[in-house]
C-alpha cells in the first residue's frame, strides 16, 4: 500500500517514520513545499531502515503531487500555526487555502484515496474538504480525537498510578481546548470503571490536563508537539490499510447522528479499509450530551468563519 503525507514537517514527519516501523506499507511518499526539505527527511528516515528494521520505502519530492499517484490514503498536515498579531480569521482563512489546494491535487493524481486531515482547526478542515471535494463521507477523516484520547488515557494511568495498558478510555466533541469531551463517566482499568478508584475532583482533573495537553506540550516546547500526533494519525492510517476496523475517536461528517448534523465532530467510528465504515452512537448522560452539544456549537461557530 502507497500512502501519502503532505507537509514533511516533525508532525508529518513523525508519522512517516511510525507508519515505516510498523512496516504495513510498502511506500511513504514525503511531500513538502520548500525546496529538499522533503527529500532530506526521507533519506534520513531511509537510513534508519536497517537499524529499525523496516522494507517500507520512504521518498520526498517538493511539491511533485505526480509522485502521489495512486496512493490508497493520503496525510494532510500543511499548514501554518497561529502567529502573534494573527486572528483566527486569518489563520482559518491562510489553512482553508492550502488545506484546499492540497486535497484537490490528491484527489486529482489519487481519486480513490482516503484522506486525514490533521491541518488546524481540524474539525473546520475537515468539513472543509468535505465540502470542496464531494467525496463520500467515509472516505475523509479528522484526526483529532485519536491523539485526545491518547493524552486522556495518558492522564488516568498518571493519576492512577498503573501501566497505560492497563486504561481505555476516549475523548469526543471539537478538537479544541474548550471543545473537547473526555469521558471520565467510561473510563476503565481492566475494565473496572476508574470512578471505582479515583475522587470526583481528581478526575475533574484529569479531565481538564487533557483538555489542555497540547497547550501544555506548547508551553513546555515553544512550539507544536509531533511524537503523539504523528503516533495517532499512523494508528488511524494502520487500521485503514491492514482493515483493523479499530474505534477511535474521529471527526467525521454528521448527518443526525447524536443530533448533529452538517458539521464535523469528533465520535467514536470503527475505521477500517473503506475508512470511516461505521459511526458508533454510545448511550450520554444528560450532562454529556449539553457539552457536546456546546462543543458543536463552538465548531459551527468556527466554521462560518470560512465563509
Amino acid at each position: 500500500m502507497k500512502i501519502t503525507v503532505v507537509g514533511a514537517g516533525a508532525v508529518g514527519a513523525s508519522c512517516a517514520e511510525y507508519i515505516a516501523i510498523k512496516d504495513f506499507a510498502s511506500e511513504v511518499v514525503l511531500l513538502d513545499i520548500k525546496e529538499g526539505f522533503a527529500e532530506g527527511k526521507a533519506m534520513d528516515l531511509m537510513q534508519t531502515a536497517t537499524l529499525n528494521g523496516f522494507d517500507t520505502t520512504i521518498t520526498g519530492t517538493t511539491g511533485d503531487y505526480s509522485k502521489t499517484k495512486d496512493s490508497q490514503v493520503a496525510v494532510i498536515t500543511s499548514g501554518i500555526p497561529r502567529k502573534p498579531g494573527m486572528t483566527r480569521e486569518e489563520l482559518i482563512g491562510i489553512n482553508a487555502g492550502i488545506v484546499k489546494d492540497v486535497a484537490s491535487e490528491l484527489i486529482k493524481h489519487s481519486p480513490e484515496v482516503t484522506i486525514i486531515v490533521v491541518s488546524n482547526p481540524m474539525d473546520t478542515m475537515t468539513y472543509l474538504a468535505h465540502k470542496e471535494l464531494g467525496l463520500p463521507k467515509h472516505r475523509i477523516i479528522g484526526m483529532g480525537g485519536a491523539l485526545d484520547s491518547a493524552r486522556f488515557k495518558y492522564r488516568l494511568s498518571e493519576a492512577l498510578g498503573c501501566p497505560s495498558s492497563d486504561v481505555d478510555g476516549m475523548v469526543i466533541g471539537g478538537h479544541s481546548d474548550t471543545g473537547m469531551l473526555p469521558l471520565t463517566r467510561l473510563a476503565t482499568r481492566n475494565s473496572v470503571r476508574v470512578t471505582e478508584f479515583l475522587s470526583e475532583d481528581r478526575l475533574a482533573q484529569v479531565a481538564e490536563d487533557t483538555k489542555v495537553g497540547g497547550a501544555t506540550l506548547t508551553k513546555l516546547l515553544g512550539t507544536s508537539a509531533w511524537y503523539a500526533p504523528g503516533a495517532a494519525v499512523s494508528s488511524l492510517v494502520q487500521s485503514i490499510a491492514c482493515d483493523q476496523k479499530k474505534m477511535f475517536p474521529c471527526s467525521t461528517l454528521l448527518d443526525g447522528e447524536y443530533g448533529l448534523k452538517d458539521l464535523c465532530i469528533g465520535v467514536p467510528v470503527i475505521i477500517g479499509k473503506n475508512g470511516i465504515e461505521k459511526v458508533v452512537e454510545i448511550e450520554l448522560n444528560e450532562q454529556e450530551k449539553a457539552k457536546l452539544k456546546e462543543s458543536a456549537e463552538a465548531v459551527k461557530k468556527t466554521n462560518g468563519l470560512l465563509e
